[in-house]
This record gives C-alpha cells, sequence and structure tokens, in this order.
C-alpha cells in the first residue's frame, strides 16, 4: 500500500471514528497498518490506534501502540515523530497510573532537540507532567507544570490544551480542597467549549462538565453535581468512553453518600469498580476504597473497614507500594474517624501521628500560619514560585518574597 492509498484509507477510518463506528475504523486502520509501505503512513495509523484505544481505556494495547510508534520514529530519524511518541509513550503511562515513568518520559520529550513542530507538542508534554506530578502528590512540581501548559496554550492561541489545562487544575483544587478554584477552572474550560468548541470532539464538553460536577459535590450543591454529571455521561455512553465513564459512576456514588443513600451509592461503586480494575485505573480504585470506607462510616459498620475483603489494611498496603501519597492521607483520616467514634484512644493517637507526618512529608502546610492545606474547604493562593499558602494569610501577612523558597514575588500567582 502506497502513500496515497495509506492516506486515503486512514481518512477513512477516521469519518467512521467520528461517526462512532468504532470497530469499523478500527479493521481499516489495522489493515493499514499490516499493508502500507510508508513509514509517515504507519506513524500516523499508529496515532489513530493509540487515541482510539485510549478512549476506549484499553491503556495495556495503548501502551503497544506507543512502542512501536516510537519504533517507526526511530526508523525514519526524524525527532519531530520521535518527540510525539514519547509523549504518546509518556500518556499512556498517565493513564496507567505509572507516574513515575511518565515524568521520565515527558523530560525526555522536553530535551528533545526538534523543530518548532515538536516545541508546540511541549504544552502537552507540560500537562502530562502536571498529571503525574498529581498524581504522585508532588503538588508543587505539578502546578508548575500546569503553569507551563497554560503559558504554551496562551502563546499559541491553543484554545483545546487551555481547556484541558483547566479542567487538570480543576482536579488540582479538588485534592487541596479549595473548591471555590476547584469549580472556577472547569468553569472556564466550559466557556472554552461553549465559545470555540463548534468543531471540537464533544468529549472536551463531557470533561469539563465532568469536574464541574465533581466540585459541584464537594460545594453540596448537590442537584447541580447530578445535572452535570448525567451531561457528561450521556456523551461518554454516546463515545463508548468507558474511562469517563467509570469517573462518572464513582461521583455518582459519591453524590448519592452525600446524600446519604447509600443504598444508591453502593452498586455505583461496584459497576465503577469493574471498569477500573478492567481498564487499570489503580488511583481511581482507590478513590472508590475511600468512598465505600465513607459509606461504611454513615451506616456506624466500622469492623467493616478492617474485616472486608477490602479493608482498610489490604487498601493501605497498596497504596504504599504505588506511591499514592494524598489516598495515604484520606486512609489515616478514615481511620482516625472510626477509633474516634469506637473511642479506641490508643489506636487513635497512632492515627493522628501518621496522619501529621504524612501531611509533613506531602508539605501540605501553609509556610505563614504552618496550619494543614487540604483538611477541609479553604481558599488557597499560589505564589509566582508556585508554593501554595492560605489566602487569608497572604492577605493579612502580606509577603515580600515566598517564606518557603525566599523567592522574592511582586504578585500573586494567575493559578
Amino acid at each position: 500500500m502506497g502513500q496515497d492509498q495509506t492516506k486515503q484509507q486512514i481518512e477513512k477510518g477516521l469519518k467512521l471514528y467520528q461517526s462512532n463506528d468504532t470497530e469499523k475504523a478500527l479493521y481499516v486502520w489495522m489493515k493499514v497498518l499490516r499493508k502500507t509501505s510508508d513509514p509517515g503512513g504507519k506513524f500516523r495509523v499508529l496515532g489513530c490506534l493509540i487515541t482510539a484505544h485510549s478512549e476506549m481505556g484499553k491503556y495495556k494495547e495503548m501502551l503497544q501502540y506507543s512502542l512501536a510508534q516510537i519504533n517507526t520514529a526511530r526508523e525514519m530519524e526524524d525527532p519531530d515523530y520521535l518527540t510525539e511518541g514519547y509523549l504518546n509513550l509518556a500518556r499512556s503511562n498517565e493513564k496507567l497510573c505509572e507516574f513515575q515513568k511518565t515524568v521520565s518520559y515527558c523530560e525526555t520529550c522536553l530535551n528533545m532537540q526538534g523543530t518548532t513542530v515538536s516545541l508546540q507538542l511541549n504544552g502537552q508534554v507540560c500537562l502530562s507532567m502536571g498529571n503525574a506530578y498529581l498524581g504522585l502528590s508532588i503538588f508543587q512540581k505539578a502546578l508548575v507544570s500546569y503553569e507551563k501548559a497554560l503559558r504554551y496554550a496562551h502563546n499559541n492561541d491553543d484554545k483545546m490544551l487551555e481547556c484541558r489545562v483547566c479542567c487538570s487544575l480543576g482536579n488540582f483544587y479538588i485534592q487541596l480542597k479549595d473548591y471555590e478554584k476547584a469549580l472556577f477552572f472547569p468553569c472556564k474550560a466550559a466557556e472554552l467549549v461553549n465559545d470555540y468548541g463548534k468543531g471540537w470532539s464533544l468529549k472536551y464538553r463531557a470533561m469539563s462538565q465532568y469536574h464541574m460536577s465533581v466540585a459541584y459535590r464537594k460545594l453540596l450543591r448537590l442537584a447541580d453535581a447530578m445535572e452535570c454529571c448525567e451531561e457528561s455521561m450521556k456523551i461518554a455512553l454516546q463515545h463508548g468512553d468507558r474511562p469517563l465513564q467509570a469517573l462518572c459512576l464513582l461521583n455518582f456514588a459519591d453524590i448519592h453518600r452525600c446524600q446519604k443513600d447509600v443504598d444508591k451509592a453502593f452498586p455505583r461503586y461496584e459497576s465503577s469498580m469493574c471498569i477500573m480494575s478492567e481498564i487499570g485505573n489503580r488511583l481511581g480504585q482507590a478513590s472508590i476504597y475511600v468512598g465505600v470506607g465513607k459509606c461504611w462510616i454513615l451506616q456506624k459498620e466500622y469492623d467493616k473497614m478492617f474485616s472486608n475483603s477490602i479493608s482498610i489494611s489490604v487498601v493501605f498496603d497498596s497504596l504504599c507500594a504505588l506511591l499514592f501519597q494524598l489516598c495515604i492521607l484520606k486512609v489515616h483520616s478514615l481511620c482516625e474517624g472510626i477509633y474516634r467514634c469506637k473511642e479506641q484512644q490508643d489506636e487513635l493517637r497512632e492515627q493522628v501521628v501518621k496522619f501529621l507526618q504524612c501531611v509533613e512529608e506531602l508539605e501540605l502546610y501553609c509556610g505563614m500560619c504552618g496550619e494543614s492545606i487540604g483538611e477541609r474547604n479553604q481558599q488557597l493562593q499560589a505564589l509566582p514560585c508556585s508554593h501554595i499558602f492560605h489566602l487569608k494569610c497572604l492577605q493579612t501577612n502580606g509577603t515580600k518574597g515566598c517564606p518557603k523558597c525566599h523567592r522574592s514575588s511582586v504578585k500573586l500567582g494567575f493559578v
């Protein structure tokens, strides 16, 4: 199959894929992959397969196609293709929650000496790196990466990238419990979709609606949370987006838990867990464990936290192995609440100490007042160095420099 025929068949597959005829699109692309003699066409069709398998939640297959794409780029000896290949390899590992590998591949991308074509990918590389650092609970580096990605988006007038960064920033502030910012950024993403997204994939709308829903839930605006999550789930079902379906099911379960309707929450946690396990989203699985634990606390079935097949000790061991530090912190907080209810003072003191140690390790405290960050809903503000403080502390005390790194700062950071 020559260059022209390869191009025609790839376009045919894209039209089928955009019409939600995924199976036929994959058939066409696989046929191209087997028969094409054009290295550039092979690289491009591998990119199509990577995107499709990402949206289907088939991350191991996505990883295999990414490795094949890198081998093709090496054969072509083209640094631009190689940069794109490493970016897809980074994204594959990000989806599989292999966050340290993601950071390593992103650094490889940023060190590549390509042309302006590969430089335009740097914003996407920084976004993936930010997501990986957030998964590792390294918050300052995550914020630095997101700020860089946002700068690339603004400099290149890349509204799609800006939309994706805003959604990730929403997730960032969900983790740190500044729920006003957690709502602001996905709302900004939704505005970008409305203003510029006429020709965009519906996944951008679905993504912004999902992140808005999570923020609304945290603010206990449960009717708004349900409406946004239903909109996101509708699009996810239409497009066969399994990863987003799993996230929406988890959020539905959390909404029902907030409504104290655990009978509706449990089956949705179970459905979400089935998909999360299937696609390999281990961070999502950890979030489900935490949600189920909160349901048991609501029902005052404390013993289930320690005797069930997904007991807290099993969850804790898996989280330690995966370095999901923020989830470990949440488990300590859950255990602290249980032991307080059961009036087991020795165990309570042990969990309090472990919680505070975890806060210290994650540097989740304000450098001005010394109180923890991320324990309850509070407004936060980052300085230009990306160190984060309570907004009220900065407003009350002012600053001529960062109390943590002593870098001089004239104005507050945008994010």
